[in-house]
């Protein structure tokens, strides 16, 4: 099995979600970036997201908008990036992390190399939010092959036609975009959530993780009593862009880290 899928069975045995933390590779710097992420896994962070700085990401809001450009101006790239997981990986070899951005980097970077490294470097799934289906072939599908799982974006406007073209070749886990818009965006209501959820229980047997808006430790709890996994990422970004300094940013995004574990795991507590 995967660290995803182990990850996600373990959760299920213990009665609770995954709490899943999204942060932007090289934001505001490598180094505070390299130790926010392996201090995210301590603070609670079951899966980790981590951003591949892009200058167009345009499914994202402005708070990792300007984390991007934070990054980018610090010189991070992708080869920086994969260096970033290889020494997370020195001392992490259970928490499942997946790259999560967009297609042009990995095009210039070479799909085939892109592939190599990020499975030598310990990489185990991609969420690559601009490859539709349609065109599985030119990543998704060279991707499994080499053992990197490929998450697929569902979304409040895919329809019960297009949920299993969408579906198709998805694995590790399916994330459910809860609000039509981008990131950092309002939240959904739970009575949207929960008949999502339902919905897209009826296509796929996948761990189902809801992400966009969830800010708090009680929406991460409510989230977490419906859904398998809760995704959390510019409230957390929030905190690196307000830092006044290296580990006042570090400080911040373990704090509210720490914190929405601690709701995410009290969720089902009868």
């Amino acid at each position: 099995m995967s660290r995803l899928q182990t990850r996600f069975a373990e959760l299920k045995e213990q009665n609770r979600a995954a709490l899943v933390t999204f942060v932007t590779a090289g934001d505001p710097s490598y180094d505070t970036s390299l130790a926010i992420l392996k201090g995210l896994p301590g603070a609670g962070a079951d899966v980790i997201e981590l951003g591949m700085p892009f200058t167009d990401p345009m499914a994202d809001g402005p708070a990792i908008q300007l984390a991007n450009i934070r990054a980018l101006g610090a010189k991070q790239n992708l080869a920086k990036t994969l260096q970033m997981v290889r020494e997370f990986r020195e001392g992490n070899s259970e928490t499942p992390l997946v790259l999560m951005g967009y297609f042009n980097p990995i095009h210039m970077y070479g799909v085939p190399r892109f592939i190599a490294e990020a499975k030598e470097a310990g990489v185990d799934g991609l969420i690559v939010v601009d490859m539709p289906p349609e065109h599985n072939g030119e990543l998704c599908d060279p991707a499994q092959a080499a053992g990197l799982d490929f998450i697929r974006l569902t979304t409040p406007t895919t329809d019960d036609v297009r949920l299993p073209t969408v579906l198709n070749g998805s694995s590790g886990f399916v994330y459910y975009v809860s609000v039509a818009g981008v990131t950092g965006a309002g939240a959904a209501t739970l009575e949207h959530v929960e008949e999502a959820v339902t919905r897209l229980r009826r296509h796929t047997d996948l761990p189902i993780s809801i992400g966009f808006g969830i800010r708090t430790p009680e929406q991460a709890a409510s989230i977490a009593r419906l859904a398998d996994g809760v995704v959390v990422g510019s409230a957390l970004i929030d905190h690196i862009a307000n830092a006044s300094t290296p580990d006042q940013a570090v400080e911040g995004v373990l704090s509210l880290c720490a914190a929405l574990s601690d709701g995410v795991r009290k969720a089902r507590v009868s």
